[in-house]
C-alpha cells in the first residue's frame, strides 16, 4: 500500500474517531449510563476502527494483527531486516517475542509507578495523603474496574493497535508514539476548556503514556489490546482512588504530567538499541 493510501486510512479514521466521540458523548446522557462508570466517547476510536474495516478488510485484519492472539511467526528474510522494530500494519512481521513476558510485566508495572509518583508528590504539596475509599464511590469498585478496563480497550483498539502500526510504517517506534500520543491528547477535547497549563500538563501525560505503551508492545506478539486496555485502566482507576485531576484543578494534573515524563524517559532509556535502530527503509519494503 502506498502513502496515499495510508495517508486516506489515517484520515478515515481520525475523522470518524473525532466525530463518533462527540455523538457518543452527547447520547450518553439518554442511555443511563453513568459518566463515572463508564464514558462513550471512549469508543470513539473503536468506531473508527470498525468504519475501516468496513472499507478495507483485509488490510485492517492485517494491521490488527497481534492485538487479541498471537501474530504469524514473521518471515525469515524480513526478520532480520526489521527485528524487534516492526509494527504489525500491512502485513509488517512483528518481532518473536524475545523478552515479550518480561515486557509486558514492566509495562503493567509502570501504571503504578505513574500513579505513586503523582499521589506521592501530591501527597507532599497537601501534607498528607489524597485518597478515596473505594467503598465511598456511588457503584461498586469491581463494576467500575471492569467498565474501566472495557473503555480503555475501546480506545486502545484504535491508539496503540491501529494508529500505532500504521505510523510504524512511517516512522520509528519513538517517533510514532509521539504523534499517537498528541493525537490521543487533542482528541479529549475538553481538556482544552481547562487552564492552559491544566491542558499541558495532559498532553504531557498522554505523550509520555504513549511512548511508555509503543516501546514496549514493540516486542510483544499477542494480547496487545488487553495489555494496553490494562496499563490505561490502572492508570485511570489510581487516578481515581489517589488524585484529584478530574476536578479541573492545575497542580495534581502537572505532577500527573510530570510522573508520565519521568515514565517515558526511563522506558526511553530501557529500550535497546536494536529498537530503535530499525531502519524505515526496511519496514516501508515489508509494507509493500
Amino acid at each position: 500500500m502506498g502513502i496515499r493510501g495510508r495517508k486516506a486510512e489515517a484520515g478515515v479514521f481520525l475523522a470518524v474517531a473525532f466525530v463518533a466521540a462527540g455523538l457518543l458523548g452527547a447520547v450518553q446522557p439518554a442511555t443511563g449510563i453513568p459518566p463515572e462508570v463508564l464514558q462513550l466517547t471512549q469508543f470513539g476510536p473503536a468506531a473508527g476502527v470498525f468504519a475501516l474495516a468496513l472499507l478495507w478488510p483485509a488490510r485492517i485484519r492485517r494491521r490488527l494483527a497481534g492485538a487479541l492472539s498471537a501474530a504469524p511467526d514473521p518471515a525469515p528474510a524480513t526478520a532480520t531486516a526489521t527485528g524487534a522494530g516492526a509494527g504489525a500494519g500491512d502485513g509488517l512481521p512483528l518481532p518473536r517475542g524475545t523478552g515479550a513476558a518480561s515486557t509486558a510485566g514492566w509495562l503493567l508495572l509502570t501504571a503504578p509507578l505513574v500513579v505513586a509518583l503523582s499521589a506521592g508528590a501530591y501527597a507532599v504539596l497537601h501534607e498528607g495523603p489524597v485518597a478515596t475509599d473505594p467503598r465511598t464511590l456511588s457503584h461498586p469498585f469491581l463494576l467500575v474496574a471492569v467498565a474501566q478496563l472495557v473503555g480503555a480497550c475501546g480506545e486502545e483498539i484504535g491508539w496503540r493497535c491501529l494508529l500505532q502500526p500504521l505510523l510504524r510504517t512511517r516512522f520509528g517506534p519513538l517517533t510514532a508514539s509521539v504523534l499517537v500520543g498528541l493525537v490521543w491528547g487533542v482528541w479529549h477535547v475538553g481538556v482544552f476548556a481547562q487552564a492552559p497549563a491544566y491542558a499541558a500538563g495532559f498532553l504531557v501525560a498522554t505523550v509520555a503514556m504513549s511512548v511508555v505503551l509503543g516501546l514496549a508492545l514493540e516486542r510483544v506478539r499477542g494480547g496487545r489490546l488487553l495489555l494496553a486496555g490494562g496499563f490505561h485502566a490502572l492508570v485511570n482507576l489510581g487516578m481515581l482512588l489517589f488524585m484529584d485531576e478530574e476536578s479541573g484543578a492545575v497542580p495534581p494534573m502537572l505532577l500527573f504530567g510530570a510522573a508520565c515524563l519521568v515514565a517515558g524517559v526511563l522506558w526511553v532509556l530501557r529500550t535497546d538499541g536494536r529498537t530503535q535502530g530499525v531502519t524505515i527503509a526496511a519496514v516501508r519494503r515489508s509494507a509493500l
